[in-house]
């Protein structure tokens, strides 16, 4: 298409997501299968913001109203995280594939 570059991004600048769990580096869960790590997908990468939506309405125990004022989002936007976190928790736990966490990079 004319007039646009590869990589730009159509529509809105995301709004920035408050993580308040510390993520310093990657963070991978492994299955064990008779104590041996199974190997029979490719890993899952879960972002940061995924994570904290799990954790703040699972782990914590807060309302998605409550959990989208502590990361700075709208309703519809944890609620669309939790519906992505929940599928790659349970597709990982399913095929037995690493589950990934990692950090944000900042791209300028």
């Amino acid at each position: 298409m004319p007039g646009r570059r590869m990589g730009w991004r159509v529509g809105r600048p995301r709004k920035p997501r408050i993580v308040r769990f510390d993520i310093s580096g990657k963070i991978t869960w492994v299955p064990l299968v008779n104590g041996l790590p199974a190997q029979k997908s490719p890993p899952i990468i879960l972002e940061p913001d995924e994570f904290e939506a799990y954790r703040l309405v699972y782990g914590h125990g807060l309302t998605q109203e409550e959990a989208a004022v502590k990361m700075g989002i709208s309703r519809g936007t944890l609620w669309r995280l939790l519906v992505s976190a929940r599928r790659k928790i349970g597709y990982a736990l399913e095929n037995l594939a690493p589950l990934i966490i990692e950090p944000k990079t900042e791209t300028p």
